[in-house]
């Protein structure tokens, strides 16, 4: 058995697991969580890098003797080094709102249809290449030498070497999913300068070492290296899918629904750009062929405004309202920012001339019929644009904890859900650095590997699939 420690960062909280790997074992275990809380500044809403890098350093403490690192996070957002490698400020936060209007001007130069030819990303107002068409003007940016991806830039913080891990990479709509190297023909036609990143990396590629004062700070004994992993947490989350066969789906749930399938190669239609799926690199030579949809970040906004009540509470109720008695668009910008959730989703029921959810209990039966129903129409139109039919689905990270929208999402998909491998971000962080190591084999050995060792839960399709063809149909509509 060896032990890995997986730094794994979501929008909301991060954590640093360990995991334990043996020839037919695995097991994880939280050695720290902390808090991820932006802060709205004058100039907007930035990420509080510093205290996300402290709850690292205090989790790799609480981790004890490892024999290497992995660090996996969010996507498309990054940070600014000066030629020093001193970082110019706090990240900016995706949710902010300098993108507005940013996609008109890019558009001018490289029409939508050629960027998703180019990239094969799904129009998304907080994409990398956004951020950096918005950030072009500021004096920060104009003092920049280098550009790190949040994850790249803790791993820097903690070996003093720089790199650009490739799936993480791919969603800053600057990378074409053929070649799986940097579109330089849209970064050349948009004037975005491509040595301002660091040489991609690859999954399992060694990324340095912890520095002499990291060992120091955390108590820990070196050498101590770093693993590039995949560090899109979506990436490894993809990984750690439990699927004994091809013919699959996913749902990686938390503050986000990542839903889709698993291709060898990217789909580049015109059809697909409608669609708004998203080509991402995955392991191996995969491509994660997707659909991004706001997830439970509703319901995790509800929350804040209610005071934070019970979960468990929230969901019992829930389950006692009639079942798609209102319904909202899931996938809708109008509900990315934060604030007045309960409101929003009452005023977008209202417009569309459904009952407006009054109660709590109302409202979170509303978000989780929602998202079911979202997730049924991106497996089945993932389907149909890809050619690739999928007789079962996995749904994988926080939303596995739900077992109303388990079962929800295998009413409205009409197929079984197989839900597992709760902290799949970091399971699959986990797995790679094993088997950077020689521990495991390939994906499909990690899969299987993962399929013994893990709790799973199948949920069985109910009732009439009508009903769920009626609410996607008064959603049409509207």
């Amino acid at each position: 058995m060896r032990s890995y420690a997986a730094v794994d960062l979501g929008a909301s909280s991060g954590r640093v697991m360990v995991g334990r790997v043996g020839p037919d074992a695995l097991e994880l275990s939280e050695a720290h969580r902390f808090p991820n809380r932006p802060v709205r500044l004058a100039e907007g809403l930035r990420w509080d890098i510093l205290g996300l890098y402290r709850g690292v350093l205090d989790g790799l403490r609480a981790a004890g003797r490892v024999d290497s690192v992995g660090i996996d996070s969010w996507a498309v957002d990054y940070g600014l080094l000066d030629a020093d490698g001193a970082l110019l400020g706090n990240p900016v936060h995706y949710r902010d709102a300098r993108t507005e209007g940013i996609a008109e001007k890019v558009g001018a130069s490289v029409p939508a249809e050629e960027l998703y030819a180019a990239t094969g990303l799904q129009y998304a107002p907080f994409n990398t290449l956004y951020q950096l068409a918005a950030a072009r003007s500021t004096a920060q940016f104009a003092q920049a030498r280098r550009l790190l991806l949040v994850p790249d830039l803790i791993s820097y913080w903690l070996t003093g070497e720089q790199g650009t891990e490739l799936t993480n990479a791919s969603t800053t709509q600057l990378i074409d999913p053929r070649t799986r190297t940097w579109s330089y023909d849209v970064a050349g036609r948009l004037g975005i300068d491509l040595g301002l990143f660091a040489p991609l990396r690859q999954p399992g590629d060694p990324a340095g070492v912890l520095r002499p004062e990291v060992l120091e700070e955390t108590g820990l004994t070196g050498p101590v290296p770093v693993t590039a992993v995949g560090s899109h947490d979506t990436a490894s989350a993809v990984a750690a899918v439990p699927a004994t066969g091809e013919r699959f789906a996913y749902i990686c749930t938390g503050t986000w629904s990542l839903a889709g399938l698993e291709l060898t190669a990217p789909v580049l239609t015109e059809e697909s750009r409608a669609a708004n799926f998203t080509n991402e690199l995955g392991l191996d030579g995969t491509v994660r062929y997707l659909r991004n949809i706001m997830g439970l970040w509703l319901l995790q906004e509800c929350q804040r405004a209610w005071g934070e009540p019970d979960l468990e509470t929230l969901l019992r109720e829930a389950g006692g309202v009639p079942e798609l008695r209102s319904v909202v668009d899931a996938g809708d910008a109008a509900f990315l920012a934060p604030g007045r959730m309960p409101e929003r989703i009452a005023e977008a029921c209202r417009a569309s001339g459904q009952p407006v959810p009054v109660t709590r209990a109302e409202v979170t039966r509303c978000i989780l019929d929602s998202l079911a129903l979202a997730h049924r129409r991106a497996v089945e139109d993932a389907q149909r644009l890809a050619g690739h039919v999928v007789d079962v689905v996995y749904v994988v990270g926080g939303g596995t904890r739900n077992a109303l929208l388990c079962q929800l999402t295998a009413d409205a998909c009409g197929l079984p859900v197989v839900a597992g491998a709760t902290e799949a971000a970091a399971l699959g962080n986990v797995l790679v650095q094993a088997r950077a190591h020689g521990l495991v084999g390939d994906l499909p050995a990690m899969r299987a590997l993962l399929a013994r060792t893990q709790p799973l839960t199948r949920y069985t399709p109910r009732g009439d699939a009508a009903r769920w063809r009626a609410a996607e149909a008064r959603l049409a509509a509207r």
